[in-house]
């Protein structure tokens, strides 16, 4: 039998790999308790404990640890996956949880296979290239990076290391199929030539201007913060007790890139994947005069995307071609001509994993890229990063998505990356 560990390295670095689907790996005994990958979970809040619920239920995965810097949370997340491994035996290889504040004890391991990385945005960077140096496979959440230099420095550590990333995009492969089902159309011809798509998602982030107050017992904010800039705590920022709501730290530039990039990076996403753009971006951006809508970017193709809803479209991607149109969200779905979405016959098949976590662990068998891998996860949040240096300049830029620099704009380049305290920012 071939020894696990061996397998699952000599799997990553396969140079023609091919998938499998989940069942084909069951049949073959490859989700027997002593065959899971072992992940480790940094961030259990909110997301990671949603991931924690899934994961601990794969028969493929085994929640082996987790950093946390929330006493509470803590708790929380040990009982949640104490509960069920008690009911439901691991692997013999399972020694426990292993919980710290600090991830990088957890990289240590040298039985772990992979982490998921569910901090706050600011934390994404420095975890993914780490996680990479230490050859963990990753699953990070999106969007998977603060900046455009910090994105092409994950994205380099991810390859050099020959690990598997999956981005947390995953309308990639969930919610019925209707994305996949929309981009194979696009690129099928259904709307005839594409001309033009608009995301419709929020603004961008705001300075944070949330007064101090007492740090409660159990939270090592000095941690929380990581390599953003110091700051007093508030408890909008990091909640102290176990919450069913996502904190508000969402909004703030020092975390965040704002509403824009929070659900842009899932909408912005599928504009990407439409475009079949998944390794380049846009090269001029205009903005408005003012207001924080209608942002234009526009590729070299010709292709513009736009920032912004519409009066009677809210949310998600719409994608205007010079025969049709497609309008997609996670609910509403719908076409011009109306029986477009039911009847016509895609030429493009895309690859339809069972859900996001199976389509990941079916990459760390096969070394194949994943549906929503590290570039894609990069060039997406690169656009949500354009938008708000463009609403930031209130100019036209011109931009090289091949060196990723703005053209002879030294005040847009510097805001490509940004400051970041060095006592936590350990690449």
């Amino acid at each position: 039998m071939t020894n696990r560990r061996s397998f699952l390295k000599q799997a990553s670095f396969a140079s023609a790999p091919f998938i499998l689907p989940s069942h084909i790996w069951s049949a073959r005994g490859d989700s027997s308790p002593n065959n899971r990958i072992n992940i480790a979970i940094i961030g259990p809040g909110k997301m990671g404990r949603g991931h924690a619920h899934k994961l601990i239920r794969n028969p493929r995965a085994q929640v082996t640890g987790f950093a946390e810097i929330a006493d509470v949370r803590t708790q929380h997340t040990r009982e949640l996956i104490e509960k069920h491994y008690s009911k439901n035996t691991p692997g013999e290889k399972w020694k426990g949880l292993t919980i710290t504040q600090d991830y990088l004890e957890l990289l240590e391991d040298k039985s772990l296979d992979a982490v998921l990385i569910a901090t706050p945005d600011h934390w994404h960077g420095e975890a993914t290239i780490r996680a990479a140096r230490a050859k963990k496979h990753v699953y990070c959440e999106k969007p998977i990076s603060l900046t455009i230099q910090e994105g092409r420095a994950m994205v380099d550590a991810v390859k050099q290391n020959k690990v598997v990333f999956q981005t947390g995009s995953q309308q990639r492969t969930e919610y019925g199929g209707k994305f996949r089902r929309t981009v194979e159309m696009v690129r099928s011809g259904a709307i005839g030539e594409l001309k033009k798509i608009r995301v419709c998602v929020g603004g961008p982030p705001v300075p944070c201007d949330l007064p101090a107050e007492n740090t409660p017992k159990g939270i090592d904010w000095d941690a929380w913060l990581g390599p953003a800039p110091t700051r007093g705590f508030n408890k909008i920022l990091c909640p102290d007790d176990v919450h069913n709501h996502f904190p508000a730290w969402r909004r703030y530039r020092d975390y965040c890139n704002g509403a824009l990039a929070d659900m842009g990076a899932h909408h912005f996403d599928i504009g990407q994947w439409g475009m079949d753009a998944d390794n380049t971006g846009p090269v001029k951006v205009i903005p408005p005069k003012e207001g924080n809508r209608d942002l234009k970017m526009i590729y070299a193709n010709g292709v513009e995307v736009i920032h912004g809803n519409t009066p009677d479209w809210r949310g998600g991607t719409i994608f205007y071609g010079t025969e049709g149109t497609i309008w997609v969200d996670r609910g509403p779905w719908k076409s011009d001509p109306e029986n477009l979405i039911k009847d016509y016959p895609a030429a493009l098949s895309l690859r339809q994993p069972k859900n996001h976590h199976d389509d990941w662990l079916d990459c760390i068998h096969s070394g194949e890229l994943p549906m929503a891998h590290v570039e894609a996860g990069h060039r997406t949040a690169t656009l949500c990063q354009l938008c708000n240096i463009g609403y930031e300049l209130r100019r036209e830029l011109d931009f090289d998505p091949k060196k990723e620099r703005f053209i002879n704009d030294n005040e847009a380049n510097k805001l490509t990356d940004r400051k970041r305290r060095k006592k936590w920012y350990r690449v």
